[in-house]
C-alpha cells in the first residue's frame, strides 16, 4: 500500500474484527429461550456462519439492552421494517464497515471514514421515509375503515367487534395497526388509550376523532354508526381538501427535487467523463474542505426546501 497510515488501519480492523469474533464466539450463552422454541417450525441453523451470526446478534441484544438503542422496536415498527432492534443494528453495522472499507480503498480514508459515518444517519433517513409512506397509506385507508366500522355497527356488533372484522378486512398498515388496538384490550387496556396510542403511531388526526367519538358514545351514549357517519364526512372533506393542496404543491416540490438532484447528477457526469478534474476534491485538502461545507450547505438547503413545500393544516 502506498499509505502506511492505510496499511495500519486495514491491520487494526482485521484486528479488531477478529477480537470481536473471538469475545462472540467464546461468550457464554445465556438462559434465553431458543428460536425454535419460540417459533415452530424454524430449523436452526447448525452451520458456523450460521452460529457466529446468531451470538452476534445475541451479543448485540444484551449490550442493547431494553432500550433497543437509536434503532428501537417502535421505530421499526413504525417503519414496518418486520426485525428485531438487534438483527437491523447488525445489519447497519455491516453496511457501515464494507461502506468504510469501499470508500477507503476506492478512493481514500478520509472518504471512507466519511461512508462510514453516514450510512446510520442513511439508514436513519431511510426508516423515516417508510414511516412517513406507512402513516400516509393507513391515511389514504382511512374512509374505507370508517365505511366498514359503520357497516359493523348497523348489523349488531359492537365496537371492538367491528374493529376485529375491520381489521381482517383491511390492508396493511390498517389492519396490522387495528389488530394491535384488539389485542391489547383484550389484554386489559383501556380502549380509549388503545386507539390514541394508534393515533399517535400514525400521526393521524383524524383518527383521533374517530377514538373521540367512541369514547364519547360510551359515556353519553347514542347512535355510534350516525356519529361516525358525521366524521366520516368530514373526513372526506379533508381529503378534498389535501387532494387540492398538493395538486397546488406539486410544482414546488417537483422543483425542489431537480434542484436537489442536479448538483449530485452534475458531480457524477463529471466524474466519469474526467475523473482527474473531480480527484482534487477527494485528496486535496482544499477541495475536501469545500466538499464538507457543500454538503452542509446541501443539507440545509433541501431542509428548507421541504419546509417551504411541505403545507399543514
Amino acid at each position: 500500500m502506498d499509505s502506511p497510515f492505510l496499511f495500519a488501519s486495514a491491520i487494526g480492523l482485521c484486528i479488531a474484527a477478529l477480537v470481536v469474533v473471538v469475545m462472540v464466539v467464546l461468550k457464554p450463552r445465556n438462559g434465553s429461550i431458543p428460536m425454535e422454541r419460540r417459533r415452530l417450525g424454524t430449523v436452526p441453523d447448525g452451520s458456523a456462519v450460521g452460529r457466529v451470526s446468531q451470538s452476534t446478534v445475541q451479543f448485540v441484544d444484551t449490550a442493547l439492552g431494553r432500550s433497543g438503542g437509536p434503532f428501537n422496536r417502535d421505530v421499526l415498527y413504525n417503519a414496518g421494517v418486520k426485525q428485531a432492534p438487534a438483527d437491523f443494528t447488525v445489519m447497519v453495522a455491516i453496511g457501515t464497515v464494507i461502506a468504510g472499507v469501499v470508500g477507503a480503498f476506492l478512493i481514500n480514508i478520509f472518504i471512507g471514514i466519511l461512508l462510514a459515518l453516514a450510512t446510520p444517519f442513511i439508514a436513519k433517513v431511510v426508516l423515516v421515509f417508510k414511516t412517513e409512506k406507512r402513516r400516509a397509506k393507513f391515511e389514504a385507508q382511512l374512509t374505507d375503515t370508517i365505511q366498514m366500522l359503520i357497516g359493523g355497527l348497523r348489523v349488531g356488533h359492537s365496537i371492538m367487534r367491528s374493529l376485529e372484522a375491520a381489521a381482517q378486512e383491511s390492508q396493511a398498515p390498517t389492519s396490522e395497526e387495528l389488530s394491535r388496538i384488539v389485542n391489547e384490550t383484550r389484554i386489559g387496556k383501556d380502549p380509549r388509550q388503545a386507539i390514541e396510542d394508534c393515533a399517535d403511531r400514525m400521526d393521524s388526526e383524524d383518527f383521533r376523532w374517530i377514538g373521540q367519538a367512541i369514547q364519547i358514545n360510551r359515556e353519553v351514549g347514542g347512535d355510534l354508526a350516525e356519529v361516525l357517519e358525521q366524521v366520516a364526512g368530514t373526513i372526506r372533506e379533508r381529503s378534498e381538501i389535501k387532494g387540492h393542496v398538493r395538486s397546488l404543491s406539486a410544482e414546488g416540490k417537483m422543483s425542489a427535487y431537480i434542484l436537489m438532484a442536479l448538483p449530485v447528477g452534475v458531480g457524477l457526469i463529471l466524474t466519469l467523463m474526467n475523473p482527474g478534474y473531480m480527484k482534487v476534491f477527494a485528496q486535496h485538502p482544499v477541495g475536501i474542505a469545500l466538499m464538507v461545507v457543500a454538503a452542509l450547505l446541501f443539507a440545509v438547503g433541501g431542509f428548507w426546501m421541504s419546509r417551504t413545500v411541505k403545507i399543514k393544516f
